[in-house]
């Protein structure tokens, strides 16, 4: 089968006889995905098209979907619709039609924070949501593989954060442990990075430093083996 790197397809588009490309939102590894329109309700929709390398047999597709149907319960994970299959340079591609959700990515909402970053308490906000959303992931024996700013969507923020994760990632060799120990440390990272990283670590308060244990893999998992755990600390934490 033809290498195929980059879709290219343009705005306007008709995709599966019912949609149409409204633009493209992102791609990756695996594939691209668009922002596309359904002709006859005008209602948006995301559209994922894996490349076919990526895609054998079509096992990442329905491997990709089965998570998402398995998650549906999940606020913070975005709702799977269906599968169509489309012909792309005269070869099928299989596309996932999810929801399409507003917002901005967390990497970039962090850029418009003064000083690109936030303060401890909207931090640990930003964090609290993120484990609750991340827990509930977990309690399905499931794991997201692959969390940083880069596909977390900030919807709402005000009193809280209203989130959404993106492209979750499975590891053929990882084992499910492992995976559910990879998450609770990507989310330590990203309160990390949201407070400005290494450049301010020593001078936020140890309230924060009791969360970060500075990076170190055995000390956040000794601390939190759960996500629940990191979910509890969270919420009876006192400031000195």
């Amino acid at each position: 089968m033809k290498s195929i790197d980059s879709f290219d397809l343009v705005p306007g588009r008709t995709l599966a006889r019912k949609y149409e490309i409204v633009s493209l939102l992102g791609g990756g590894w695996e594939g691209e995905v668009y922002r596309i329109r359904e002709k006859t309700t005008g209602i948006e929709r995301a559209a994922k098209l894996f490349f076919p390398k990526r895609n054998p047999r079509n096992k990442t597709a329905k491997r990709y979907a089965r998570k998402l149907h398995k998650l549906r319960d999940c606020p913070i994970v975005i709702q799977y619709h269906t599968e169509e299959t489309v012909i792309v340079r005269r070869t099928p591609m299989t596309v996932l039609v999810s929801e399409y959700v507003e917002g901005e990515l967390l990497s970039e909402f962090l850029e418009r924070q003064p000083g690109g970053r936030l303060q401890p308490f909207p931090a640990l906000h930003l964090l609290y949501a993120l484990v609750k959303g991340v827990e509930c992931i977990h309690r399905l024996r499931e794991y997201h593989g692959d969390l940083h700013s880069e596909n977390v969507i900030v919807e709402h923020y005000g009193l809280r954060f209203d989130l959404k994760i993106l492209d979750f990632f499975h590891w053929e060799e990882s084992p499910k442990r492992e995976g559910l120990q990879d998450d609770i440390c990507d989310l330590v990272r990203i309160f990390y990075d949201a407070l400005g990283g290494a450049r301010f670590y020593a001078k936020h308060p140890q309230e924060v430093k009791d969360i970060c244990c500075g990076l170190k893999r055995s000390l956040v998992l000794k601390r939190f083996p759960t996500v629940t755990h990191l979910r509890q600390h969270l919420e009876t934490m006192r400031w000195a």
